[in-house]
């Protein structure tokens, strides 16, 4: 479809796109809020020198040996966010790295004992968060499954517009 077959397609149903926007901003809202919930965690066990990016990161790279291209192909972090703090981490001892054997330009890395212990205070934060959930009835099993559903089709439909439209 070109630009202005776009343009002359009709407008989308009102109800519909408003609840659309309302929830990309949920998401975008969401998100920062996971930021300063694991802020607020690492204040309180007293983790000062590593931000709640970084410890998301250390925890999504678990006990994997990645490289930044695989963290940036999988939709974890964008490109220079992902080298930036790859390299902080390193630094601060969170991280191992080694250049590849194969190709001398990449990269591995994977954490140190020290990356673990944030790991597991992130990990131990969401099993608090989970159970939270669960026992006091704000999202169940059938929920969670629903909304994961959900995101997944948006985030299929998302990575087909970028791939297939243009």
């Amino acid at each position: 479809m070109s630009v202005q077959e776009r343009i002359a397609a009709p407008l989308p149903d009102k109800g519909f796109m408003n609840g659309y926007l309302e929830a990309l901003s949920l998401v975008e809202r969401l998100h920062r809020l996971l930021l300063d919930v694991i802020k607020d965690e690492f204040e309180r066990v007293g983790v000062l020198e590593i931000n709640a990016v970084q410890a998301l990161l250390l925890f999504n790279i678990g006990d994997n040996e990645v490289t930044a291209g695989e963290l940036k192909s999988r939709g974890y972090y964008q490109g220079s966010n992902v080298s930036y703090n790859l390299k902080k981490l390193v630094e601060m001892g969170y991280m191992h790295h080694q250049r590849c054997e194969v190709d001398r330009r990449s990269v591995r890395v994977r954490l140190t004992e020290r990356g673990r212990e944030i790991r597991d205070v992130v990990a131990a934060l969401f099993a608090r968060h989970a159970d939270g959930l669960e026992d006091t009835g704000v999202l169940g099993p059938t929920g969670v499954s629903d909304i994961t559903t959900s995101l997944k089709r948006v985030e299929r439909y998302w990575t087909d517009q970028i791939r297939y439209i243009y």
